[in-house]
């Protein structure tokens, strides 16, 4: 298996690195206009193998000739908001960047699976599948699993549990506007509902949709971390043909009423990407929550085709 990283930024960094201590891949492939920056990741990692015992092989490069035949492709490059720029300037910036990424992987490599990460992710993950022309199922976007593992790790830290032990599903757009569902998520399998009152819980909720913002804060930049692992754990679920159940960023098609739209969404994530999508059944409160998150996305996407890149 080969996997091309592109961006060699915190994030794509982050994705090289974590992949590379799963030793699952044969090779990964790290991308960036910056070449010399992606040699010098690619091999600060390559030299980290012998310490934490992997034998994945890293490459850094700025040349697509060196992602010929790539199995896997993670998208992290893009520009993130400036003081000054606008939602728009931000969207047309990285929808050209995402465009040009997707039809340079589309010349080496015949039948990739794309994920992407870079933001505003739901619209970005339609113009790289509009891009690439392959299947939705093959085209698809990391932020549920970064999502939901904000929302797992703050109820962890008010329970002083492990979060190990902690399952969720959060649905809806990447941004203020996500759908966490408290109905559906358990500790050990018991409801959090029956552990933790709904005040504090609502306050988690906030907390993880306010999550990019409050590290942005603290910080000065985004995190990398928590969504180059993210992005890791999704390329290791395809290599191992797991069919784990994530939320991910997914083409719906009268999935929950709604077409022609990516959104966050569980689906079983195997060998072949997107192998199924899970329509839950939602009651009348969340389902308002996540057509509301929907008529956002949509909003950013009208933009993006007004734009007539």
């Amino acid at each position: 298996m080969k996997v091309t990283v592109v961006g060699a930024g915190n994030v794509g960094a982050t994705v090289a690195n974590v992949l590379a201590h799963k030793d699952i891949v044969q090779e990964i492939v790290l991308l960036d206009l910056k070449g010399d920056l992606a040699k010098g990741k690619a091999l600060d990692t390559w030299e980290q193998s012998p310490i934490d015992y992997y034998s994945t092989k890293l490459k850094g490069t700025d040349d697509y000739k060196d992602t010929d035949d790539s199995d896997i492709v993670v998208i992290t490059a893009g520009v993130p908001r400036k003081p000054g720029m606008s939602r728009d300037d931000l969207i047309s910036t990285n929808a050209k960047i995402v465009k040009s990424v997707t039809k340079s992987i589309m010349a080496h490599s015949k039948n990739p699976i794309i994920i992407i990460v870079s933001n505003p992710l739901d619209v970005m993950t339609y113009a790289a599948h509009k891009e690439s022309g392959l299947p939705a199922s093959r085209v698809f976007g990391m932020a549920g699993i970064l999502d939901t593992g904000r929302y797992r790790s703050f109820i962890a830290s008010e329970l002083n549990v492990s979060p190990k032990d902690i399952q969720a599903i959060l649905m809806g757009g990447h941004g203020d506007t996500m759908v966490p569902l408290p109905r559906f998520t358990t500790v050990s399998g018991i409801p959090v509902t029956d552990l933790i009152d709904s005040e504090t819980l609502d306050k988690i909720i906030e907390r993880t949709k306010k999550g990019g913002g409050e590290l942005v804060k603290l910080m000065g930049t985004s995190a990398w971390y928590a969504p180059g692992a993210a992005a890791a754990q999704m390329v290791e679920t395809i290599v191992k043909n797991e069919n784990r159940i994530f939320p991910c960023c997914v083409q719906l098609n009268g999935e929950y009423g709604m077409k022609d739209i990516f959104l966050g969404a569980p689906v079983k994530l195997g060998a072949n990407g997107i192998e199924e999508i899970y329509e839950l059944k939602l009651n009348e409160t969340e389902t308002t929550a996540l057509h509301k998150s929907a008529e956002h996305v949509r909003a950013v996407m009208d933009v993006y085709k007004n734009m007539k890149l």
